[in-house]
């Protein structure tokens, strides 16, 4: 695990405790080995726009633990929309070994990464689903759905309606407040929550939205 230091996991622990959120050396030991896996494979497939391994514990590893405690409340059937290289999914699936984590891209680069950190970190709680959002039709609905960065509030809710009901918990990870975007939301969704995130080393805003639909609807 040469790529990755002891500065990277030293600015793990540090801000995994600024977060509040518990990590045992389990945990510890493979969030380093998903970001080694991440630094290695980001140099041939592209995984992620941040090419700098110092910035991806900031960039990746925390801002997904910043989101711990509003997963915690969103049941044990979570699906990452658009996972890409697997954030917030991998380090949340990590510490929720408990809970069934599915992670969806229609990249099949991306994918064939998802699996191989699936593999090699022996995450039996993870399953990755190569497909479009619209083509996918899960057995049942999902308890909550994540996305960071994935599209537009009112995209996000469209293209995963089919997904969820009227008890399912959608969380979508920002940047600054999308005010405009909350005012395109489709008119079964309502914002539940807002909070803002304060990720240990990042720079900028970034907030977590939480939504529900208010309603069954029949558009599939």
């Amino acid at each position: 695990m040469s790529s990755v230091t002891e500065r990277h996991a030293l600015e793990l622990s540090q801000g995994a405790e600024q977060l509040g959120v518990a990590l045992d050396d389990g945990q510890k030991e493979r969030l380093l080995g998903y970001l080694a896996l991440l630094i290695k494979w980001n140099k041939a497939y592209n995984l992620t726009a941040v090419r700098n391994p110092d910035e991806m514990v900031s960039r990746h590893l925390l801002d997904s633990l910043s989101v711990v405690e509003y997963v915690r409340a969103a049941g044990d059937n979570i699906l990452d929309v658009g996972s890409g290289g697997g954030m917030p999914g991998i380090p949340l699936a990590i510490l929720f070994p408990q809970r069934r984590f599915t992670l969806l891209d229609s990249n099949g680069k991306k994918t064939r990464f998802l699996t191989q950190v699936k593999l090699e970190l022996k995450l039996a709680n993870l399953e990755v689903i190569h497909s479009r959002v619209e083509s996918f039709r899960p057995e049942q609905p999902f308890s909550g759905i994540t996305s960071r960065a994935f599209s537009s509030l009112h995209d996000f809710t469209e293209w995963t309606r089919h997904l969820g009901d009227v008890d399912t918990q959608w969380l979508a990870m920002k940047g600054v407040h999308p005010s405009d975007e909350l005012q395109a939301l489709p008119a079964d969704f309502n914002l539940q929550a807002c909070h803002l995130l304060q990720v240990p080393g990042c720079q900028g805003q970034r907030h977590l939205l939480i939504l529900r639909r208010t309603c069954e609807s029949d558009r599939h």
